[in-house]
């Protein structure tokens, strides 16, 4: 159970002890608080103990709640010292446990893992689920508490709904977003209320997941909301992972059945004018805050349909979040800024998931305004500011499997568009070929990624690529293209532990008895991990001095040699960057 400590100016403080763990905050007769004000609903607010811990959930549509500053719709665990602001009304949430409520210096302090408390210190066991900021390794259940039941509840809401717009002839098409929402959101609340479920079945909540169903993504909302969480992977309708902080959790959401996945999977799709059918039964597509989606379905995949989220963080990253991430040296982001900014072409390289799209997304900040950029990618994940920008996406085939436009076309398509600067977002196959032709005519500065291990094997990739392009051409003609287009090469790693970092940046020097030559100039030495599972590791230069840096010289421009020393291992969050 809870505890609701409620302060306004006009009304003061009152505190609400909810005997059945739940809190309705809003206008309503019913509600444990009534609210006042234009921008509250009449059920605005629900509070409920749930798994372990306490959540607090917006309803209707002003239903939104300030959480340490970040506006939301649902956030939880709530911890006594988050801070929660409602409509000028301030609350603290204090959970109980083993019928003692914890105050807010009980809350004081959060053991780690393998760490003792100090004496006296009560230790209190918290609920990982949607916890901002894990400090500790947790483990989720393999499965979400939910029964069978609980299930037909939702499959006879959502078909009662279906029927119910059908004899109501709506005209779903003719609707925007927001109207949909509300008008099956009234639907759905109207079957919930008249059904007869036992009495120990949260209505709200059957409201909540029928209604994302429904309109929605489902169990994901949530977890897209949730900016901790960077990836959400659906394995089949009753298994659902995500990653947070570099960590694989098994997650507590499900979805009704396996049909309401395939309708969700239609649902992203859709807008963006692709299919997925078992014809096509795999599609690579994205959602409106630029999220990246892979779907497979049956037959391709055995287990049932399956969907692979990739979310980017809303916040414009810039290089100094990375320095204090770690996951780059100053002296390291300044060269790169310097390589940017004198138009060097710039591949980034690295394995899945190591942040090569977050990288190429900083990296395009230096490129000044005045220049015009074309991007070309397969699903639209990019987000660059500069105001004289094209953004290009490859389309699939149609059903009759005619009406492609790969990468490639649109990378030679770029040249007639006077471009300064291309960037493609990543590249697979024969568009290699296209990308070191322009980077040998004339286009400098261009960003592209690719995967591999190591800057090394990303030449090997860089020929095998370009011999994709079905073009016959000598191996040493590709190796000559190669070294006389690309000039860094940008390596970063996902460590065991979730970290990311820039483990080498070098340069190609050239090509010398039918090798293409490489100089590291800095590189991420590993030694070991820390207490918490964290590697740990010091950037280093390795003195040696990039070529181009002898013709900044000689054309009069400012020259730093310093960052190339190697006398001092370099930190990551070392003071004085100036961007």
């Amino acid at each position: 159970m809870f505890t609701v400590r409620v302060s306004h100016p006009r009304i003061g403080t009152q505190v609400i002890s909810p005997s059945d763990g739940v809190c309705l905050l809003g206008k309503a007769e019913h509600a444990h608080l009534r609210m006042e004000g234009w921008n509250v609903g009449k059920e605005h607010v629900r509070i409920y103990a749930e798994q372990g811990g306490v959540y607090i959930e917006g309803l209707g549509r002003f239903g939104a709640v300030l959480v340490n500053g970040e506006r939301m719709r649902a956030y939880g665990p709530v911890e006594a010292h988050d801070e929660i602001s409602i409509a000028g009304y301030r609350l603290q949430i204090m959970p109980r446990f083993d019928n003692v409520t914890a105050s807010i210096e009980e809350f004081a302090y959060l053991p780690l893992s393998g760490t003792k408390p100090p004496d006296g210190a009560p230790v209190i066991r918290q609920s990982p689920y949607w916890n901002q900021q894990l400090t500790e390794e947790v483990t989720w259940p393999t499965r979400p508490v939910y029964d069978a039941h609980w299930l037909v509840l939702v499959r006879e809401v959502h078909e009662a709904v279906r029927s119910q717009m059908d004899l109501r002839r709506v005209d779903l098409g003719a609707l925007s977003p927001e109207e949909l929402r509300r008008i099956v959101g009234e639907l759905v609340r109207e079957v919930v209320w008249r059904m007869n479920s036992p009495p120990e079945f949260d209505r709200q909540r059957l409201v909540k997941e029928v209604l994302n169903e429904a309109v929605g993504l489902g169990p994901l909302e949530d977890f897209l909301a949730d900016e901790s969480i960077t990836e959400i992977m659906v394995n089949r309708y009753d298994e659902v992972f995500i990653e947070r902080q570099g960590r694989l959790l098994a997650a507590p959401a499900l979805f009704s059945s396996e049909m309401a996945v395939r309708h969700i999977i239609d649902r992203i799709v859709a807008p963006i004018g692709r299919r997925i059918d078992e014809s096509a039964p795999l599609v690579d597509a994205r959602l409106s805050d630029g999220s990246r989606v892979n779907a497979v379905i049956p037959p391709l995949s055995l287990k049932g349909a399956c969907i692979t989220i990739r979310k980017f963080s809303k916040k414009r990253l810039q290089m100094e979040d990375l320095i204090a991430y770690d996951s780059i040296a100053v002296r390291m982001a300044h060269f790169i800024q310097v390589c940017v900014q004198q138009r060097k072409n710039i591949i980034i390289s690295g394995g899945t998931g190591s942040g090569k799209t977050t990288l190429l997304n900083v990296l395009s900040n230096y490129i000044p305004d005045h220049e015009r950029i074309v991007t070309i990618e397969d699903a639209a994940e990019l987000r660059l500011y500069q105001p004289n920008l094209v953004s290009l996406e490859a389309r699939p085939a149609n059903m009759e499997g005619k009406g492609q436009i790969s990468i490639r076309e649109l990378v030679r398509n770029a040249l007639r568009m006077r471009p300064d600067r291309i960037v493609v977002g990543e590249c697979r196959g024969g568009e290699a070929l296209d990308m070191l032709q322009a980077m040998n005519t004339g286009h400098d500065g261009s960003l592209t990624t690719a995967h591999a291990n190591t800057a090394r094997d990303m030449l090997s990739r860089l020929e095998v690529m370009v011999l994709m392009a079905g073009m016959d051409i000598p191996l040493i003609a590709i190796r000559e293209q190669i070294a006389s287009a690309v000039d860094i090469i940008v390596q970063i790693t996902r460590f065991s532990c979730g970290s990311r970092k820039v483990t080498s940046v070098c340069e190609v020097t050239g090509i010398e008895s039918g090798t293409i030559q490489l100089q590291e100039l800095f590189a991420f030495k590993q030694q070991g991990y820390d207490a918490a599972g964290k590697v740990k590791g010091v950037f280093r230069a390795t003195g040696a001095v990039p070529e181009f840096y002898e013709v900044m010289r000689e054309r009069g421009l400012p020259v730093d040699l310093s960052i190339f020393q190697e006398e001092e291992p370099l930190r990551g969050r070392e003071a004085g960057y100036v961007a």
